[in-house]
């Protein structure tokens, strides 16, 4: 099937470097003569029209820029079959004959849906700060979130050398344990607490006290967010009034979200929107733009419809070692 005219959107939580996967999804396409059509605010936006032409002006200096032009939502309307075959009718309409979503694993599960329903194409290029999707290693937003996290604990840290503090850093990642196992590695975190593991709160005691005794005055403990965020002000009441031990709290929240994509974001974000409109082209849908042992690639959508805490939970023991 030769295409002609795509739309694209972006859906779920938005991440820094879907505006340089949006910018390769236009440009490409626009090189191989295919017409573009922006959605905006996501499967929201499908639903009610919210279209929008795309030129190579649409994409111009946004490479650098945060967020998505696009804009995003959450859409519990889509998970309703009748809802869905409304969006392909609305697409259809438009002249619209595949659909490219910049998202997560919920994204991709209602793309797949509209396949499985109504043999739409779709194809998925995973954006989302969580690195939590499964059947790829990366994906678009983390390594900037990242960045963004160390550079604050960089600075925690400082205030609690001055004060001789320990300070309670929860960064976001839901149930996913990658932004805090790599910020810990990378900040020196005295302990990294993750989401799927019961609080040891005497363990962080003894650790804190061992590192007292060799005359270490201030820790940091990174905290994964966990399914609701503010889990660090429960740990920190424990510490509290258990141990008498006196923590501070910052929670980084939705700074991690935001800001300029790192050079990694931005390359490998403009990889996969280049090649989502090859896989297009080459009718190999549905599939999800995916990095695996250091390259782009392609994987068949139902591989990655699930969340996955794979991809560094392999370096909790290497924090561990290195907080002694």
């Amino acid at each position: 099937m030769a295409f002609t005219h795509i739309g694209l959107l972006c859906s779920g939580g938005d991440a820094p470097g879907m505006n340089c996967a949006i910018r390769a999804v236009v440009r490409t396409a626009i090189s191989q003569g295919i017409k573009v059509t922006g959605i905006r605010r996501g499967y929201a936006g499908l639903l009610r029209g919210e279209f929008s032409p795309m030129n190579l002006s649409s994409v111009g200096n946004i490479i650098q820029r945060g967020g998505t032009i696009l804009q995003t939502s959450r859409s519990p309307e889509f998970m309703k079959p009748n809802f869905r075959k409304t969006a392909v009718e609305i697409m259809k309409a438009q002249g619209i004959e595949a659909l490219i979503i910049i998202g997560g694993d919920g994204s991709f599960n209602g793309a797949m849906s509209v396949w499985n329903e109504h043999q739409f194409p779709v194809i998925g290029i995973p954006g989302t700060i969580d690195n939590d999707i499964s059947g790829t290693e990366y994906t678009i937003g983390f390594d900037t979130a990242v960045e963004t996290a160390i550079e604050a604990v960089d600075r925690i840290r400082d205030t609690a050398h001055s004060h001789a503090r320990t300070f309670l850093v929860e960064v976001m990642g839901r149930n996913s344990s990658a932004i805090a196992l790599k910020v810990g590695v990378c900040t020196g975190a005295e302990n990294i607490l993750l989401p799927h593991e019961k609080v040891n709160h005497q363990k962080i005691f003894d650790d804190i006290q061992r590192g007292v005794a060799r005359g270490k005055e201030s820790s940091i403990i990174i905290v994964a967010e966990g399914p609701v965020a503010g889990r660090s002000y429960e740990i920190q009441h424990v510490l509290r009034d258990m141990y008498h031990m006196d923590a501070h709290v910052a929670i980084l929240g939705h700074i991690q979200r935001g800001g300029s994509p790192t050079a990694d974001d931005r390359f490998i974000a403009s990889q996969m929107g280049n090649l989502a409109i090859h896989a297009l082209m080459d009718n190999k849908f549905p599939v999800v733009t995916v990095f695996n042992a250091g390259k782009v690639g392609l994987n068949d959508m139902k591989n990655c419809i699930t969340k996955s805490d794979h991809n560094f939970t392999e370096y909790q023991k290497l924090a561990e070692t290195l907080s002694i």
